[in-house]
């Protein structure tokens, strides 16, 4: 992974009634308009059907930059809304989650499985979610902490085929962390949380949800399956 800090950002998107009230024809038109523009907002985009998922969003928008300077923060987030403007009337946001790569203070080096999100992406799945840790957590010493969260690491590892990306978000949203993973398979995924929910460091999560499920749209995919 680069070694620069980069910001990764989810946003959650649902389709207005506007938008399906219209005939299937200027659909089509709106929808492939504002995927086109979509590569506009970042270096790395990707988009993700969430539809049958959730009740609460259509599609999932996976956009990342690396924060070469003080002011790219700033510059996608204009991006952003410079984006999204000429359709407010038919799509809008139900939620974002976002941060930073680090370094983790666990984990010596850089894990194997450990996303890129400047990469392309080839696994069908991706899962996102907002993490908190509770106060007790910080109260242990680091030493401690990195006891149990090798244990926590160790069964991760065990669980193949399941990517990683861990980004800070702590004093800049409501949770102090954004978990995404990437996978081929969300069963294999699913057996991956239960063995994790045994750990002693699960006792120390305060929340995280809400969890989103993405299936990833290839950019190939012209047409209108991913709505």
């Amino acid at each position: 992974m680069d070694s620069r800090s980069i910001l990764s950002h989810f946003s959650i998107f649902a389709f207005n009634s506007s938008f399906w009230a219209l005939p299937e024809e200027r659909r089509a038109e709106i929808a492939h308009a504002w995927r086109t523009a979509l590569p506009e907002m970042a270096d790395s985009v990707h988009l993700y059907r969430t539809g049958g998922t959730r009740t609460d969003g259509d599609v999932l928008v996976w956009s990342s930059i690396p924060t070469e300077d003080d002011q790219a923060p700033a510059n996608f987030f204009e991006k952003f809304l410079e984006v999204q403007r000429p359709y407010r009337s038919y799509i809008h946001v139900v939620d974002v989650l976002w941060g930073f790569t680090r370094p983790s203070q666990y984990a010596r080096g850089s894990a194997d499985r450990e996303i890129d999100p400047m990469a392309k992406r080839s696994l069908p799945y991706l899962i996102v979610y907002p993490f908190v840790k509770t106060h007790e957590w910080y109260q242990h010493s680091v030493e401690d902490r990195r006891r149990m969260m090798t244990g926590h690491i160790r069964i991760g590892k065990q669980h193949e085929g399941i990517d990683q990306l861990l980004l800070y978000s702590t004093g800049l949203q409501d949770q102090e962390f954004v978990v995404a993973y990437e996978s081929a398979d969300l069963s294999a995924f699913s057996a991956l949380v239960v063995d994790l929910r045994m750990t002693e460091a699960r006792l120390y999560t305060e929340r995280d949800t809400p969890v989103y499920v993405g299936v990833h749209v290839s950019p190939a995919d012209k047409g209108m399956n991913w709505l």
